[in-house]
C-alpha cells in the first residue's frame, strides 16, 4: 500500500511517526481506531484473568509430566518446525527462546466449540527441549484433532515478554487454523475472537496434482490481474455454485483466460480474522469487516473461510481447495502470485490480542524499542522483526512451503521496504554470528544488503519464482527504483501510476516522464535490472477503480464511517467536467474515452502491466477509494471488456511490446505533430512513437491528452500505408478495428483519405494505434 493510502488521516493525527512507537491499536492502517464489539483478547480456555502483573523469572516446571491417556508420548525432534507426520505419529516442534515451560494442548473440533481442552501434555525440558526449541512426538488417534500451546515465563512488557500460561497459542508454523465456520459470522456469544486452534496433519490429506508443474512464464510476457478471492465472485452476477471461495475463483478462470490474463495476484489469502474490528456502520446500516485481509494470523495457513465448506468437513479442506485453484489456473496457462504481509501481524501493539507470536516469543518476532515499545513502521501497531535470524528463517520456510506444497508461482510483498530495515538488537554477532567492532545500527535503519532479502534472493527454491516488492512502508521509507534486488526483484511502480494519471488527464509538464514510463522506466531500472522489473499499474485495490478515476475529483468515503477522513487525498483523478455518476451524455462519452486511453498506456508500455479486478468491466465503488471494510462488490457490465480483450491480445502478438531490455533508437523513434520531431517542452501534451516489430512490421502509437483536436503527420513508409487499429475517440466497437468486426470495410474507408495522405486526425483526449499495411495498387 502507499503509505499515504495505508494510513487514515485519523491514524496520522494520532501516531507520532518520528518515534514510530505505536500508541494505539490499528487493525489496518486504512482505518482509524474503531470501537470493537468484542474484547481484543482471544478467549482463554482458562478462567485466569489475562491482565497480569510482572511475575518472577523462574517459574516452577513439573519435573515429571503426567502420562497421556490418549497418546503415546516420546521425546520428538527439534526439526522441522510445526506439526509433521512421521513414523505413524506426529512430531511437534516450536521455537520459544524465553519461555521456561511449555504444554501442548490437544483439542477435538467438538471441544473447541465448547471452549474445552481435550488433553494437555506438559513438556519435560530435559527431554522435550533442545536449545530454544520445544518438541514432542505423539502417537494416537488424531481424527478431528486440533492443537495449540501454552507457554510460561516472564510477563514483563517493558522487557519485551508477554508470557501467560492461561492462553492457548497458535503454532507460527500451523498449516491450517480453525475458529469460526462462516465468513463474517460472529462466534458464540457474539465473540469476534473465539478460541483458535491448529490443524493436526494426517496422511489422509493427499492431493492429486495430476502432474501439475510450474509454468515458469517469462516475466516480460505477463499480464497480471490483481484480485480478491471473495470479492471476485461474491456478486450474484457471477452465477456460480460457490461464490466468494477458492472454488468460485476456479469456476471463473475461463473469464480471465478469455480476457488474456496469464497471471493472477491474489490479495491476502493467509488466515486472518475478518471480524478484527467488527463494528456497526450507521452510514450503510451494516457492519465493518476486515475485507481486504492485510492482517495475518497464520502465514502458513490458507484463509479457511474462503473454502466452500470451511472447517465443517475437515481442517484440510481449505488447503485442498487452494491447491485446486492453483492447479486449474495452471491448466489454463495462468500463474498464481500471492500477496504476502511479512511486515506485521494481527496482534497489533501492546493493547492488541495475544494469540501466537507475542505469546510464543514476543522479543524475537517483533521489532522492539529498549523499553519494550513496538516499532510501528507498518502503521498497524507492530513491525515484524524480519532480519532477526529466527524470523528470517521463518519467512523463507513459509515462502518455500507455498511454492513446494501449494505450487504458487511467486509473491508480492506488502510494504516490502520493511524487510530492508535492521532488526531489534542488531549487531554482527546477532546477525552473522561474529562481532565486528563498531558494527552497530539503530533498530529499523535501512541496510544495503538485508539478510532476509539475501536469503530469499539466493534460496535455491525461491530464486526461480516471481518476487515483487511494494517498495515503501508507513515509516516514510520509499525505495521505488532502489529496492535491494539481486537482479531478480520487481517493484510495484508507483511512479508509473502517478505519471500516467497526470499525463492522460492533460496536466502540463509530464510528456517526458510519460515517455520514460513507456520505455519501462529506465530512469529507475537501467543498470542492473530490466523493463520487466517494473510492474506498471494505473489502479490497484488501494485507491479509485478505473471508472471512478474518471468520475470523481474527490474521494467519497463516507460509507466507511470515518467522516471521509480515511483514504488517499492525492488521487491525480479527473471527473471529466462533472462530479459523480449522474452527468451529461458528453461527459459519459469522454469518461469512456479516458478509460480506453489509460488501458492503451498500460498495454503499449514496456514492463509488466497489472490490471485491477473488475476494471475490465468498468466497475465502480461509488467514489470510495478505501474499501478495506466493505464486503460487497459493485459491477457495471460494459462494452469496455471487448476493448481490453483485444488490446491484451494485440500486446501478446507484438514482439516489440514486452521487450527483454530497454528499447534503443534502432527500434524506437519519437515523433511530434510531424515525424521525428518530438516536443518535450513543459506545455507539450502530445507524445507519439513508432516501434519496429518483427511480427507487425511497425506500429505507430500517439496520445493527445489535450482539450484540442489535432492533425498528425505520419512517418512515410514507401510501399506501405498506415491502417487504423485503435482510436479511443470512436464509440465501441469501432474503437478497435478487428478483422471480424461487422462493417469493418466501411469503418476503414472513413479514414482512408487521411491515411493515403499520410495524416491522421486525432480528437481531444484520445490515443491511436496504427499498423503498417502493404499498398495494393489494384
Amino acid at each position: 500500500m502507499d503509505a499515504a493510502i495505508k494510513c487514515s488521516s485519523t491514524f496520522l493525527h494520532r501516531t507520532n511517526l518520528n518515534t514510530l512507537f505505536s500508541n494505539h491499536t490499528f487493525p489496518k492502517p486504512r482505518a482509524s481506531n474503531f470501537n470493537r464489539r468484542a474484547a481484543a483478547q482471544p478467549l482463554s480456555l482458562s478462567a485466569k484473568d489475562t491482565t497480569r502483573i510482572s511475575e518472577p523469572e523462574n517459574v516452577a516446571v513439573v519435573e515429571k509430566p503426567p502420562l497421556s491417556t490418549r497418546f503415546l508420548v516420546s521425546d520428538g525432534l527439534p526439526s522441522p518446525f510445526g506439526a509433521t507426520v512421521r513414523d505413524n505419529g506426529v512430531n511437534f516442534s516450536v521455537y520459544s527462546s524465553n519461555s521456561v515451560s511449555a504444554t501442548i494442548c490437544l483439542i477435538s473440533l467438538s471441544d473447541l466449540r465448547q471452549n474445552k481442552v481435550t488433553e494437555e501434555i506438559e513438556l519435560d525440558p530435559s527431554r522435550n527441549r533442545t536449545g530454544h526449541v520445544w518438541h514432542v512426538f505423539l502417537k494416537g488417534d488424531f481424527e478431528d484433532m486440533l492443537y495449540g500451546y501454552r507457554f510460561d515465563g516472564k510477563f514483563s512488557p517493558e522487557e519485551g515478554h508477554y508470557y501467560d500460561s492461561s492462553s492457548i497459542l497458535l503454532d507460527p508454523y500451523a498449516k491450517a487454523i480453525i475458529s469460526r465456520d462462516e465468513f463474517g459470522v460472529l462466534g458464540d456469544g457474539d465473540n469476534c475472537w473465539p478460541q483458535m486452534a491448529c490443524m493436526v496433519p494426517t496422511l489422509d490429506e493427499e492431493f492429486d496434482w495430476e502432474g501439475d508443474m510450474p509454468l515458469k512464464l517469462s516475466q516480460k510476457d505477463l499480464v497480471i490481474y490483481e484480485m480478491h478471492v471473495r470479492g471476485f465472485t461474491r456478486h450474484e452476477s457471477s452465477n456460480i455454485e460457490f461464490p466468494g471461495t477458492y472454488q468460485g475463483v476456479a469456476e471463473k478462470l475461463d473469464h480471465l483466460q478469455e480476457l488474456g490474463i496469464n497471471c493472477i495476484e491474489l490479495m491476502p489469502c493467509h488466515e486472518f480474522n475478518e471480524l478484527e474490528y467488527y463494528s456497526y456502520n450507521p452510514i450503510l446500516g451494516d457492519h465493518r469487516v476486515n475485507f481486504w485481509g492485510y492482517s495475518t494470523i497464520g502465514f502458513f495457513s490458507p484463509m479457511v473461510r474462503y473454502s466452500s465448506a470451511s472447517s465443517r468437513n475437515f481442517a484440510g479442506r481449505a488447503i485442498n481447495e487452494f491447491k485446486t485453484l492453483v492447479k486449474e489456473a495452471h491448466k489454463r496457462g495462468i500463474e498464481v502470485i500471492m500477496d504476502v504481509v511479512f511486515n506485521h501481524t494481527a496482534e497489533g501493539n501492546e493493547k492488541g490480542p495475544i494469540f501466537s507470536f507475542r505469546g510464543v516469543d514476543n522479543s524475537v518476532y517483533y521489532m522492539l524499542a529498549p523499553k519494550g515499545e513496538f516499532y510501528n513502521y507498518s502503521g498497524c501497531g507492530n513491525t515484524l522483526n524480519c532480519n532477526h535470524p529466527v524470523v528470517r528463517q521463518f519467512i523463507v520456510d513459509c515462502l518455500r512451503y507455498w511454492v513446494t506444497e501449494m505450487h504458487v508461482d511467486g509473491f508480492r510483498f506488502d510494504l516490502g521496504s520493511i524487510m530492508s530495515r535492521s532488526s531489534s538488537l542488531w549487531d554482527a554477532a546477532n546477525v552473522y554470528g561474529a562481532d565486528i567492532e563498531g558494527d552497530l545500527l539503530t533498530t529499523g535503519t535501512p541496510v544495503s544488503c538485508p539478510p532476509v532479502l539475501d536469503m530469499i534472493s539466493n534460496d535455491p527454491v525461491l530464486r526461480g519464482v516471481k518476487l515483487i516488492a511494494e517498495a515503501w512502508d508507513a515509516g516514510g521509507l520509499y525505495q521505488v527504483g532502489m529496492f535491494p534486488h539481486w537482479g531478480i526483484w520487481s517493484e510495484w511502480n508507483g511512479k508509473f501510476r502517478d505519471v500516467v494519471r497526470n499525463f492522460i488527464k492533460g496536466t502540463d509538464g509530464f510528456s517526458g516522464a510519460f515517455a520514460d514510463c513507456l520505455c519501462g522506466s529506465p530512469n529507475l531500472y537501467q543498470g542492473g535490472r530490466k523493463p520487466w522489473n517494473s510492474i506498471n499499474f494505473v489502479c490497484a485495490h488501494d485507491g479509485f477503480t478505473l471508472a471512478d478515476l474518471v468520475t470523481y475529483n474527490n474521494k467519497n468515503n463516507l460509507a466507511n464511517g470515518e467522516e471521509n477522513n480515511d483514504g488517499e487525498n492525492h488521487n491525480c483523478s479527473w471527473n471529466c467536467g462533472e462530479e459523480g455518476e449522474f452527468v451529461s451524455l458528453s461527459v459519459k462519452r469522454l469518461r469512456k474515452r479516458q478509460m480506453r486511453n489509460f488501458f492503451v498506456s498500460l498495454m503499449v508500455a514496456q514492463g509488466v502491466p497489472m490490471i485491477y479486478m473488475g476494471d475490465e468491466y468498468g466497475h465502480t465503488k461509488g467514489g470510495n477509494n478505501n474499501t478495506y471494510c466493505h464486503d460487497n462488490y459493485e459491477e457495471e457490465h460494459d462494452d469496455y471488456f471487448r476493448f481490453c480483450r483485444f488490446l491484451i491480445k494485440f500486446r501478446d502478438e507484438c514482439e516489440s511490446l514486452g521487450l527483454d531490455d530497454f528499447p534503443t533508437a534502432k527500434r524506437l523513434q519519437w515523433h511530434g505533430l510531424v515525424p521525428e520531431t518530438p516536443d518535450w517542452s513543459e506545455t507539450s501534451r502530445f507524445v507519439a512513437f513508432s516501434l519496429v516489430d518483427s511480427v507487425k512490421r511497425e506500429i505507430y502509437v500517439a496520445f493527445n491528452p489535450s482539450h484540442l483536436a489535432i492533425l498528425v503527420s505520419l512517418p512515410n513508409r514507401p510501399g506501405y500505408r498506415w491502417e487504423s487499429f485503435v482510436d479511443t475517440s470512436k464509440p465501441s466497437p469501432f474503437d478497435c478495428i478487428t478483422h471480424d468486426l461487422p462493417e469493418r470495410e466501411t469503418a476503414v474507408k472513413q479514414y482512408r483519405h487521411f491515411l493515403d495522405a499520410n495524416m491522421y486526425p486525432m480528437l481531444s483526449y484520445s490515443s491511436i494505434i496504427l499498423l503498417l499495411s502493404p499498398i495494393d495498387d489494384s
